[in-house]
């Protein structure tokens, strides 16, 4: 067995024994909540802090790379979206919910750990670059959608509410806090105690083993209801369309291999909880949002391992 294949199967092992978790009754929903806490607001912002503030991002195109992805991210969504209204006739809001399901990727509970398994130290630096502004683009482009489609009129849209809300969300988000936190550090040029590196070290250790489990025990908890045909419908379009896009993209850009390799993966991930918590937030598209993240997140065991078998061929 290749590396390569080992790595992927160990990675959705992980997924798989905590939905195995679940299903069997041997751990609690309310276990599940409380260890994706644990992920999301401890381990995750505090591996995010370790990588500002240890990280060479030498030769990384950041700006390339935003352009890359969020170019095929706008493309997906605007793709889901139209699916969503024109081919399985949901109204405008379940659009948005069909848009974000397309494209937003996991890039949290299993894009960490799964990049720092492919791409070790170095493939997680680049990541981080989208972690960066990933959040932040995602959550305005959902903001300003849903005051314009989730209270039926495009007269309920006003600036300064939307931008109160998008940096309240944002400031608060523990992702943002730990890239922020290790971004002052480094440029404080001020070393890590040794007792507080160690601390750091060893939660963001369990990061990514944690944040799989996670991820398993909540495909758990939402689990598949309703019609499945558009969930399905958009699966297509996050696990092909938008890596695909990604692909045509970085390559016309020319960006560094590494680069373009976990920009391709990334693209390549399922959805995660936040496309189904903006359902929740719209009150529409609930089980449409459902049922798309656990599909797809159930054909990416095969689909990762088909566009990372992709991305070394074209990228070496």
């Amino acid at each position: 067995m290749s590396p390569l294949t080992e790595t992927v199967l160990f990675v959705f092992s992980l997924v798989a024994i905590g939905y195995l978790a679940g299903f069997t009754g041997y751990l609690r929903p309310a276990s599940g909540e409380g260890i994706s806490d644990f992920a999301i607001s401890v381990a995750m912002p505090l591996l995010l802090f370790q990588t500002m503030v240890n990280a060479d991002f030498h030769g990384v195109a950041p700006w390339s790379l935003w352009g890359a992805y969020f170019a095929a991210v706008a493309i997906t969504w605007a793709a889901g979206h139209l699916v969503t209204t024109r081919i399985f006739g949901r109204d405008a809001r379940a659009g948005v919910v069909g848009g974000v399901s397309s494209a937003y990727s996991n890039v949290v509970l299993l894009g960490a750990p799964f990049i720092l398994g492919i791409f070790g130290p170095s493939g997680f630096e680049v990541l981080s670059l989208l972690v960066s502004v990933h959040l932040p683009i995602m959550m305005m482009a959902s903001i300003v959608l849903f005051e314009m489609f989730g209270r039926g009129s495009v007269e309920t849209m006003h600036p300064l509410r939307i931008i109160r809300s998008f940096l309240r969300r944002l400031f608060i988000n523990p992702l943002i806090i730990g890239i922020l936190a290790g971004l002052a550090w480094r440029l404080s040029g001020a070393p890590l105690p040794d007792l507080v590196m160690r601390l750091v070290d060893a939660l963001a250790d369990t990061a990514g083993p944690v944040a799989l489990f996670a991820m398993g025990l909540s495909l758990r908890r939402f689990g598949i209801s309703g019609n499945v045909r558009p969930a399905l419908a958009l699966s297509v379009l996050k696990l092909f369309l938008m890596p695909a896009l990604v692909l045509a993209f970085v390559w016309l850009l020319g960006l560094p291999p590494l680069t373009a390799k976990v920009a391709v993966v990334v693209a390549a991930l399922p959805s995660g909880i936040n496309s189904y918590l903006i359902a929740v937030q719209f009150n529409t598209g609930q089980a449409l949002a459902s049922n798309q993240m656990t599909i797809a997140t159930a054909c990416a065991a095969v689909t990762t391992a088909f566009w990372l078998t992709v991305v070394v061929q074209v990228f070496g």
